[in-house]
C-alpha cells in the first residue's frame, strides 16, 4: 500500500474517532434536580414539570437536559440537600432564601434565581375570641411551615414587632408549631389536634375559609403595605457561574410557564389539579389563580423590606444594599425591589 493512501486512511479514521468523542460528550445528559413544596403557589413550577419545558429549552441551548423533581415541606431542608451538592434548584418562601444568601456569601454563595409569584398569607382561626394577634393566649397554637425562619414565620414576627414595637417580634413564637401546609389544614378543622391556627398560604387559606369556624385575622400584604413576593428558586454559584446555560434555560422555562398561566388560566388550574392530584376542584383552582392578590411574576417584590427586618432582629448577619445583593445578574433588569 502506498504511503500516501495509509497516511489518508489515517487521517480519515483520526477524524472518525474525534468526531465519535465530540458528539458522545455533546449527547451526554445533564441530569437537573428540582425542587418544590406543596401548594399553588408552585404553579410554575409544575406546568415546567409536566411541559417539560427546561428539556425543550436546554435543546435551543444546545443541552441535552433531564429533570428530576423533589418535594420537600420547608425551606431549611432544601438548603441542606443544596449545600450537600444533591439540589440544583431549591424553591420555597423569600424567608429561607435571605437566610440561605447572607449564611452562604462568603463560600458557596446562595442567590436567588428568580421569583415566580407575590401572593399574599392569610393566617385564619377558628377561635371565636381571636379577632387580632393581640387576642392570642396560652390555649392557642399557630401552625406554619416551620417555626422561626418560615416564611410565615416571620412575617407573624414582623406583624408582632409593628403590633407591640421593637423588641416585641418574637412574642407570638411560642404558640407557633411547625406543620406542612397539608396538615396544618387537616389538624384545624379536624378540632382535636389543638391547632387553633393556621399561618398558611393558598389554595389552603382558601379552602380553610369555606368551614364557617373559621375566619382571618391577618394578611401578610398588611403587613408589608402591598403584594409582597411568596415564592422564589435559589442555587448556587456553582450553578449559576458554572453552567450558566442550566440556568439560561431555566429562565426561559419560568418565562414560558409564566406566560401560560397568564394566557389560559384555565387550562393552568386544569394541569395543576391533575398533576398534583388535588382534591380542589379546576373551577376553584381557577379563581385562585385569576384572584388579583396573586400576581405571578419572575420579579421579586419588597424582600428588601424583609431582609431589613431580619438584619436588624439578628437572623442574618449581614443586610442586603439592594434586593439585587440576592439575586443573579441575569435578573437585575426587573423592576424588583
Amino acid at each position: 500500500m502506498k504511503t500516501g493512501v495509509r497516511l489518508k486512511r489515517t487521517i480519515v479514521a483520526a477524524v472518525l474517532v474525534f468526531s465519535f468523542f465530540v458528539t458522545s460528550a455533546s449527547a451526554e445528559t445533564r441530569v437537573v434536580r428540582l425542587a418544590k413544596q406543596y401548594g399553588i403557589s408552585y404553579l410554575p413550577l409544575t406546568i415546567i414539570e409536566e411541559k417539560k419545558l427546561i428539556e425543550s429549552e436546554g435543546k435551543k441551548l444546545g443541552l441535552d437536559l433531564k429533570t428530576e423533581w423533589v418535594r420537600f415541606t420547608g425551606g431549611p431542608p432544601m438548603n441542606e440537600a443544596l449545600i450537600s451538592g444533591n439540589l440544583d434548584f431549591a424553591s420555597g418562601g423569600s424567608g429561607p432564601l435571605i437566610t440561605a444568601w447572607a449564611r452562604t456569601k462568603d463560600n458557596i454563595k446562595i442567590k436567588g434565581i428568580c421569583a415566580l409569584n407575590s401572593m399574599p398569607q392569610w393566617l385564619n382561626t377558628t377561635n371565636p375570641n381571636v379577632k387580632t394577634i393581640r387576642d392570642f393566649t396560652d390555649k392557642d397554637r399557630i401552625a406554619l411551615p416551620a417555626v422561626r425562619v418560615a416564611l410565615q414565620a416571620i412575617i407573624l414576627q414582623m406583624a408582632a414587632e409593628k403590633e407591640w414595637g421593637k423588641g416585641e417580634a418574637h412574642r407570638l413564637d411560642k404558640w407557633t408549631v411547625s406543620l406542612s401546609h397539608p396538615d396544618g389544614l387537616a389538624q384545624l378543622l379536624n378540632g382535636q389536634s389543638g391547632i387553633t391556627a393556621h399561618f398558611t398560604s393558598a389554595p389552603f387559606m382558601y379552602r380553610e375559609l369555606e368551614d364557617k369556624r373559621v375566619h382571618r385575622v391577618l394578611d401578610s400584604y398588611d403587613v408589608f403595605g402591598g403584594p409582597h413576593t411568596f415564592i422564589v428558586v435559589w442555587g448556587t454559584a456553582k450553578l449559576y457561574e458554572g453552567e450558566p446555560k442550566v440556568v439560561q434555560a431555566f429562565l426561559a422555562a419560568a418565562r414560558a410557564a409564566t406566560k401560560f398561566i397568564h394566557d389560559d388560566p384555565a387550562a393552568a388550574a386544569a394541569l395543576w389539579v391533575k398533576a398534583d392530584n388535588s382534591k380542589i376542584s379546576v373551577e376553584e383552582a381557577e379563581k385562585i389563580i385569576r384572584d388579583k392578590v396573586n400576581v405571578w411574576t419572575l420579579t421579586p417584590q419588597k424582600l428588601g423590606m424583609m431582609a431589613e427586618y431580619m438584619g436588624r432582629a439578628g437572623m442574618i448577619s449581614v443586610t442586603p444594599s439592594s434586593w439585587k445583593d440576592m439575586f443573579i445578574d441575569a435578573v437585575h433588569d426587573l423592576p424588583g425591589s
